[in-house]
């Protein structure tokens, strides 16, 4: 790979206001910037002290060729600028596209024009407006035009000449009342265009002219005495002006004007655009902008204000937002401090917000979507419990004393989902006398987590309890006795209607019976239990039979216990040999016990 020599290009470009273009080793241009100062911009890229972020130094390291164009003004360069990005697509610059994805409403430039919806834009075939990003709001526009006005939807080419020669027929439409037949001649043109001029106005956003228009029509019909024509322009009056009063967001005195305001993060920067006209919004977008290297959300801004007023054809003079770009433009950019520009930022910095936060859910939800079970399963489960982190590190507790004999209580420890049965513990039960889950198990808790502290252990994301809440309070003040009460989460899980219930809350959470994070929780509630009752039964057996040989003369405590220990269980005892016997007590106590089993088996 060549070395660049940056310092010879750089002594080449002027301070002028321009757009700069990057070039890598194959000749593809890789990354196109706009400066107020052209030499000063690019220098930035290489001086040697500037503390760039990884992904702007790998653009650097690939630079193999610069090339710029002067332009006479930073908004020029500006302009220059977004329309080189939608045209090259350079790799490390935000993606701007041509709007193509989105419809257009096309008033046909023809004889007896046409209203409909596209998405192929051929400007010599008509009149476009839009783009719509919302189709319902170009549905509610396309269904109102059917209401009011009687526009053809056939493609016929309505010619003179073919409408003379008596070439076409009217259709259904003609019969239900939805066209007044100008194929036969039945209409004539100048009456037809005068309803597609007000198709146009309120495209535009002049919803007062068709108002006009409607209103001497009814004034007109009524003095001719026909009170149903009149009433049926009253209705189309009506129905204008409840689209109006539908789409009114700000005073109609406030004039033309655009917003467009910006929230980011790490990943992207999330924009809302409203066009204001005339009194009503005529369009609204909300748009998501992946970061490519870092950018600031005022460069953002800046190229976003020129893509949105481009793709919107917005002419405004003015443009609210709540950052204000530092740089030369030819609008005036306001961030409002009260009254109802002031209500109208706040309207689109309340749709950014939520865009941004549903953005976040719907990259979560396909995170653990595209993920392995067990991280889909955390990530519900974070999700239901509301937990701040997913819990990768769960611990859960169960106390058994069965019939209040024994009691011991077991830990069981799941991480990324999966048991870690080397983390799993038992506890003999201390400082408690008779039956007590509520102390048994604030006495657990505590030694596990006084442990855990002094041996500087990282505490688990959550902790479950196994019953309700007089044992989640339990153990809730062994946490606060500990002084790490609040640092973990913890929940108990009641066992009747698999209620889970949160720390000073008496009212518990159902979660649904079919979701994976309920299942996971009742794996690792059973596992606690299994793991338990294990342990008191194990501890019964021996305590039951090292009673049992203590009657044995010659074998006391300490032998019946090195038995278990060594055989694990009565029945590897009864079935080892003397001379197994011998090796671990000595002959004479082995003889005992095999003269013992010996005489059970008879």
């Amino acid at each position: 790979m060549s070395e660049f020599n940056y310092k010879e290009e750089l002594s080449k470009i002027p301070f002028d206001p321009g757009v700069y273009r990057y070039f890598d080793e194959t000749g593809e241009v890789i990354y196109v910037g706009k400066a107020k100062s052209l030499r000063n911009r690019v220098s930035s890229y290489f001086l040697k002290n500037n503390q760039h972020d990884r992904k702007t130094k790998r653009l650097v390291s690939q630079i193999r060729r610069i090339e710029y164009t002067i332009v006479l003004s930073e908004w020029d360069a500006l302009l220059l600028e977004n329309q080189l990005i939608k045209q090259l697509q350079p790799k490390f610059n935000i993606l701007l596209k041509d709007d193509k994805t989105y419809p257009f409403i096309c008033v046909t430039d023809e004889p007896f024009p046409r209203v409909f919806p596209t998405r192929n834009m051929d400007r010599t075939k008509g009149t476009f407006y839009g783009p719509f990003a919302n189709l319902r709001s170009m549905h509610t526009l396309l269904d109102m035009f059917k209401s009011l006005y009687q526009i053809r939807s056939c493609q016929l080419p309505l010619m003179k000449s073919n409408i003379e020669a008596k070439k076409f027929k009217v259709c259904l439409e003609y019969h239900i009342g939805n066209c007044k037949g100008p194929c036969e001649g039945l209409q004539s043109e100048d009456e037809y265009n005068a309803e597609i001029e007000q198709v146009h106005n309120i495209l535009k956003g002049n919803l007062s002219s068709p108002q006009q228009y409607f209103k001497e029509k009814m004034l007109a019909a009524a003095e001719q005495m026909a009170f149903e024509k009149a009433h049926s322009w009253k209705t189309k009056i009506e129905h204008l002006s409840n689209f109006q009063s539908k789409a009114t967001v700000i005073n109609p005195r406030i004039g033309n004007i655009d917003v467009l305001t910006i929230v980011s993060d790490e990943e992207a920067a999330y924009l809302s655009f409203m066009k204001i006209k005339q009194g009503y919004m005529v369009a609204t977008q909300t748009i998501e902008v992946k970061k490519k290297l870092d950018e600031s959300d005022m460069e953002i801004l800046a190229l976003m204000i020129v893509e949105m007023r481009t793709t919107y054809g917005s002419e405004a003079k003015e443009l609210i937002s709540n950052l204000k770009p530092d740089l030369e433009m030819r609008l005036t950019v306001t961030v409002p401090q009260l009254g109802d520009k002031k209500k109208l930022l706040d309207m689109s910095m309340k749709n950014v917000m939520y865009f941004r936060r549903e953005k976040a859910e719907r990259r979560e939800v396909e995170a653990s979507a595209t993920s392995s079970k067990k991280d889909r399963i955390l990530i519900r489960l974070k999700s239901d419990l509301q937990l701040k982190s997913v819990p990768r590190h769960i611990e859960c507790f169960d106390n058994s004393n069965i019939q209040g004999t024994n009691p011991v209580a077991a830990m069981v420890c799941f991480k990324e989902g999966k048991p870690s049965k080397k983390d799993y513990r038992h506890f003999n039960i201390k400082t408690v006398i008779g039956p007590n889950d509520f102390a048994s198990m604030n006495e657990v808790v505590s030694r596990r987590y006084l442990r855990m502290i002094a041996e500087d252990q990282p505490l688990p994301d959550l902790i479950v309890i196994d019953g309700g809440k007089g044992q989640l309070g339990a153990a809730c003040d062994a946490l606060k006795s500990l002084g790490i009460y609040g640092q973990v989460p913890i929940i108990g899980i009641a066992k009747r209607l698999e209620e889970i219930y949160f720390p000073e809350d008496s009212l518990p959470l159902y979660i649904d019976k079919k979701s994976e994070s309920l299942k996971l929780i009742q794996q690792i509630r059973d596992e606690a239990h299994r793991f338990a009752i294990t342990f008191h039964r194990d501890k019964r057996s021996k305590s039951s039979l090292i009673s049992e040989m203590e009657g044995v003369v010659g074998v006391g405590k300490v032998t019946a216990a090195k038995l278990l220990k060594h055989f694990g269980s009565v029945r590897g005892i009864r079935e080892s040999s003397l001379e197994t016997l011998t090796e671990l007590v000595g002959l004479d106590r082995a003889r005992k016990v095999r003269a013992y089993f010996d005489a059970m088996a008879e």
